[in-house]
């Protein structure tokens, strides 16, 4: 369980970062949002390497389907445009693979 939290605030971090790059680049926004972007994704790296993993492809693996469904819920949430059933069933996919390498026996 701590590995999924540890996924989520990575990426929340990730997110946030890319977005404020996104914020200044496709919105307009102020340079001064490259600022928080860059920590936060730094912060992104950082939480990473706490994931109690051998192999970092593994991690980067796992996360990748936390990502996607984590990318869905923010476009919702912060971006206001309500992700449709093929937005969900492909959340719902990834977030199934992911579990598979998070929670496969390794022997």
């Amino acid at each position: 369980m701590v590995s999924i939290a540890i996924y989520v605030a990575a990426g929340l971090a990730e997110i946030a970062g890319c977005f404020a790059f996104w914020a200044w680049l496709k919105l307009d926004h102020s340079p001064l949002w490259l600022v928080p972007g860059a920590l936060s994704l730094a912060l992104f790296a950082y939480l990473l390497t706490w994931i109690d993993s051998a192999a970092a492809g593994r991690a980067y693996a796992a996360y990748g389907g936390i990502y996607i469904a984590l990318s869905i819920l923010w476009l919702w949430i912060v971006e206001g445009a309500r992700p449709d059933r093929w937005d969900f069933a492909g959340a719902a996919i990834c977030i199934a693979g992911a579990s598979v390498i998070l929670f496969a026996p390794r022997g």
